[in-house]
């Protein structure tokens, strides 16, 4: 099966190159902006054609959710225009398409993890255009499933796990929130469960939805202690509200993801968060 992975210098697509040797029954096709432009029809449609993609797995995704408050038409090309692209072009080449989503389609006031069958309702610009995109790939994919993930890390790329190394190294005390709840989730895992599902994905599936992140739940500031108390870094940690922090976006209060139709439908385990994070920093060193 030959794979298109787009956006994959990001830390999803990056964590899918290096299990790409793993996976000998697939081919892959990995592009970021310079290689496809993937706000151009024709030239995906051309790529998908040429190269005789039968899966395209999008990481596509404009993911600077403070800068996208004042950039709305930035954040809508690549969250919702470039997802009706890929989803129309895989339609014409009749490949499946991947869409990778965002807990920030929820709200995030609620008291339970959330399901695929509960209603979105973003408040931030990055989350209604993360939306609108899922809408694009129900409406125009004809084989499709998307997947919400939640407070992705990795080694590769920007991330909250990185920040609070690199400014711990400088700073001897920072403040995090403690009252923003979801689930930290190894951009590895994620990959592999996708790698995972593809060949298992029935043949009918037209834009489906399903929930990933690694299992268990912490604050922010949670996933920060364990941060510190895994690298042995000596830094004082102080939990404090979102009010007290500044923030262009409002974060969801509480987000984390009820992830039992996934494991129900494609039957694979799911690591612990903190688990992953042991794994993934071991990685690092």
């Amino acid at each position: 099966m030959n794979v298109l992975v787009t956006g994959s210098n990001g830390q999803l697509g990056s964590e899918i190159r290096g299990l790409a040797p793993e996976y000998a029954g697939f081919r892959f096709f990995f592009t970021d902006k310079d290689e496809l432009d993937v706000t151009n029809g024709e030239a995906v449609s051309r790529f998908l054609k040429k190269n005789s993609i039968a899966c395209l797995i999008n990481c596509v995704g404009y993911t600077a959710v403070d800068k996208a408050e004042g950039d709305r038409a930035g954040a809508s090309l690549l969250n919702t225009m470039a997802a009706r692209i890929l989803a129309e072009s895989t339609a014409k080449a009749g490949a499946m398409m991947v869409h990778v989503s965002t807990d920030y389609v929820f709200e995030g006031k609620g008291f339970r993890p959330y399901t695929e069958n509960d209603t979105a309702n973003p408040k931030t610009i990055y989350g209604k255009t993360k939306l609108e995109g899922e809408i694009e790939v129900i409406f125009n994919a004809k084989k499709a499933l998307i997947i919400r993930t939640s407070w992705l890390y990795s080694s590769h790329g920007n991330n909250f796990l990185k920040t609070i190394l690199e400014k711990c190294r400088t700073e001897q005390e920072l403040r995090v929130v403690y009252d923003q709840v979801g689930t930290p989730t190894y951009a590895r895992d994620l990959a592999r469960a996708i790698l995972e599902i593809i060949p298992r994905v029935p043949q009918k599936m037209r834009g489906e939805v399903y929930n990933f992140s690694n299992e268990g739940v912490a604050s922010w500031y949670d996933f920060a202690k364990a941060i510190l108390e895994i690298s042995g870094i000596n830094c004082t940690l102080v939990p404090v509200l979102s009010k007290d922090i500044q923030a262009a976006a409002t974060r969801p209060h509480y987000s984390v993801l009820d992830k039992s139709r996934f494991k129900k439908d494609f039957g694979l385990e799911i690591p612990h968060w903190r688990d992953s994070l042991v794994e993934c920093m071991q990685k690092m060193r």
